[in-house]
This record gives structure tokens, C-alpha cells and sequence, in this order.
């Protein structure tokens, strides 16, 4: 596994300065387009090289190949299409060549686009093979039909002058990361992506895979998620005492990853760990359910699309776990391949059932969570 970026290349759209100033100045004077959903997040994501390769938003032939095939053009894997979408309105008087605002939500400018092509993507299409289901109750499908299927294509420059993630601090570039894991000497590093406070069998996965690369980073999801998804403030002090106290020091590192939530299982996984290798990393854990939703993948959906695709050419390893639960024979933390417990000797917990307990004001067993974990759960719930 290499540490490069993927492509070979990090990129950097960032403008900043007397560049950003002038940047700014004759954005006042361009047409514009409303950034919605998770537009700013992936404008912010192409521009620091998370999303390496992409120096800007797709044209149709890129949209076409990731849909059919899982493949940039040029033959690299790609599972989750990256565009602009834009209003009738807004696209109506642009055409190739041309350079068009890009407005944040709350009105001022984030960057420019150079337009290279202005199409419709086939939203079915795109939610059939994407998402496995042109359902609309899917979170995923109904934000890609809410966003509309005008897209405009082309390269961007950054100017947002604003932290995007909530956590400044912790909103690391791929480039600091990638410095931040030079500093600690880390030759191997492995990402864990979760929309979720960590729990006893996320800590129980991370810590086997711990014993076979230099450091782990905890790399949250802070973008747009589900309005029932416990906040990121709330989580982000749950990893804070978690990686504190039960973590040997030295050995994890915590950074936000600004993106949004697609919830398109399989090919979300794919799409997670190109984003962990640009930000440095040279394996990625891959778990139950990965950024499923509902009961619209299989339980390891996920973890086969790997076989699926070149690993060498992904530039990053999969490590795949099964489902962790608390073995009541051996009063710990494992899985089907390292306990002798019986199904009824094994204790599960879902997110969402977590969820449940803590509405109704119950307090997380210890054996799905770290009692510092659940105060830090009941005390928000409270409030």
C-alpha cells in the first residue's frame, strides 16, 4: 500500500490572500450558483485534495463512467459521482468557457467555477446505481432528487473564508495529516470513518487493527447527516474521552472529515477509503453495514465490493471485521471468529437502539459503552 495520493498528485484549488481578495472581487461581478446540500462540502473536499484526482466538479462523460462502470474515465476506480447541481435559473445564461460565483448558504462567496459543460444527469439512473434503489424514502436518493438534475462541470478555485466543519481545530487538510503522520514516524496508518460516538466493538476493531500498522486515525464524519444522527458536537467529545483514557497515547490521532453522508452503503465504502488515502492513510477499516441505511444493503455488502475492484490500483488495504458484540462467556469484546459464545450469549447493540434508550432517558449498558461515554450521551440528551 502507498501513501501517495491517489493519482500521484494531492490537489490544491485554495486561494488565499491578496489571490483570495481578487478571487472575491470578481466573483461580486459573475453570475452565481446557490450551493446546496453537500455542494459546499465537496467544493471544500475537491479543493484540499481529499477528493485527488478531481481538480473540479464532473462533465457528463466522468458522471456516465462512475455510474455505469465504478470508474473515473481514465480507468481509475470511482464509486460516488461529484457534481454541481444548479437551477434552471442559475444555468440558463452560463455556457462553456464562462466563470460563475459559487455562493455558500449563508451568502457569501466560496469560490469560482470555470464551466466546461452544462448537462442533466438521469436521476433514476444514477439513484439505481448508485444507491441500489430508485426508492425516495432512501436519505441518499431523495437528496440527489432534491438537488435537481442540471450540473454544471468544470475546475474551482477555493476561497471560503470560513471553517466549514464546526471543528476548526480538529479540520485537518489532507496535507496536515499527512504531515501530522510524518512527525509521529507513522509508516502505516489505518482510517476509521464513523457518523456515530464509538462504542465497545468500534473500540474492539480498532484496537485489532492497531496491532498491525503504527497509528490510527479517527476521522469522523461532521457534514450533513440524518436529523436523527446524535450531533457532532455530542460525538466529538465523546471520541475526546474515549481516545483520553482507554487509547494508548502516541498512538491515535483525531481529525474531522467535513463531507457529507450519501448513505449509499457499498459505494460509499469505496468512496471513504479514496478520501483516507489521500488524507495519508494505507489501510482503512470496513466494518458491518458501512454507511448503510435502513435494510437496503447486506450486512457485508460492503466489504465485497472490495473484491470487486483492484486493491493495488485503490492504493489502500480494507480491513474487514465482522460483527463485534460482548461475549458473556469470556466477559469481553469479540466476534464470531474469537469468541465461544452461543447467539444467545452474545450481546448487540445497534446505534439506533442506543439511540431509543437514550430518548426514553436510559443510561447505555457497560457492555456497549464506555461509562464516560454514556455520561457524555445522557448529559446531552438532558439538555
Amino acid at each position: 500500500m502507498s501513501l501517495t495520493p491517489y493519482g500521484g498528485t494531492l490537489v490544491d484549488r485554495t486561494v488565499t490572500g491578496a489571490e483570495a481578495d481578487a478571487l472575491r472581487a470578481e466573483a461580486e461581478s459573475l453570475p452565481s450558483i446557490v450551493l446546496e446540500g453537500p455542494t459546499l462540502s465537496d467544493l471544500f473536499l475537491i479543493s484540499v485534495g481529499a477528493l485527488s484526482p478531481l481538480e473540479g466538479f464532473m462533465d457528463i462523460a466522468a458522471w456516465t463512467s462512475v455510474v455505469e462502470s465504478m470508474k473515473l474515465p481514465d480507468g481509475r476506480p470511482w464509486a460516488i459521482p461529484i457534481v454541481l447541481t444548479a437551477s434552471h435559473g442559475e444555468a440558463e445564461s452560463l455556457a462553456p468557457g464562462d466563470r460563475a460565483a459559487l455562493v455558500a448558504p449563508d451568502g457569501e462567496i466560496a469560490g469560482v467555477i470555470t464551466v466546461s459543460e452544462i448537462f442533466d444527469r438521469d436521476l433514476e439512473r444514477e439513484a439505481t446505481e448508485v444507491f441500489g434503489t430508485p426508492d425516495l424514502e432512501h436519505p441518499g436518493v431523495a437528496m440527489i432528487n432534491r438537488l435537481g438534475a442540471r450540473c454544471v462541470a468544470g475546475p474551482v478555485e477555493y476561497c471560503y473564508s470560513k471553517d466549514i466543519s464546526g471543528f476548526p481545530e480538529e479540520n485537518l487538510t489532507p496535507a496536515e495529516t499527512r504531515a501530522a503522520f510524518a512527525e509521529q514516524g507513522w509508516q502505516t496508518v489505518v482510517a476509521f470513518q464513523t457518523r456515530n460516538p464509538i462504542h465497545r466493538a468500534h473500540e474492539y476493531i480498532q484496537k485489532c487493527a492497531l496491532e498491525i500498522v503504527d497509528g490510527l486515525l479517527v476521522h469522523p464524519l461532521v457534514g450533513e447527516t440524518k436529523a436523527d444522527d446524535i450531533p457532532a458536537d455530542v460525538r466529538m467529545r465523546c471520541y475526546k474521552v474515549l481516545l483520553d483514557r482507554y487509547f494508548p497515547p502516541g498512538r491515535t490521532f483525531l481529525s474531522v472529515l467535513p463531507a457529507a453522508m450519501r448513505y449509499a452503503g457499498p459505494r460509499e465504502a469505496i468512496h471513504h477509503s479514496i478520501m483516507r488515502r489521500n488524507y495519508g492513510c494505507t489501510h482503512f477499516i470496513v466494518g458491518r453495514d458501512h454507511a448503510g441505511v435502513g435494510d437496503y444493503y447486506g450486512t457485508y455488502d460492503a466489504q465485497r465490493i472490495f473484491d470487486e475492484i483492484d486493491t493495488d490500483e485503490l492504493g489502500i488495504q480494507p480491513l474487514k471485521f465482522e460483527h463485534a458484540f460482548y461475549c458473556t462467556v469470556t466477559d469481553a469484546m469479540g466476534t464470531a471468529k474469537t469468541s465461544p459464545a452461543k447467539p444467545e450469549e452474545r450481546i448487540f447493540l445497534s446505534g439506533t437502539k442506543v439511540r431509543e434508550m437514550l430518548s426514553r432517558g436510559e443510561r447505555p449498558p457497560a457492555e456497549f459503552t464506555r461509562a464516560e461515554v454514556a455520561d457524555e450521551l445522557m448529559n446531552a440528551y438532558r439538555s
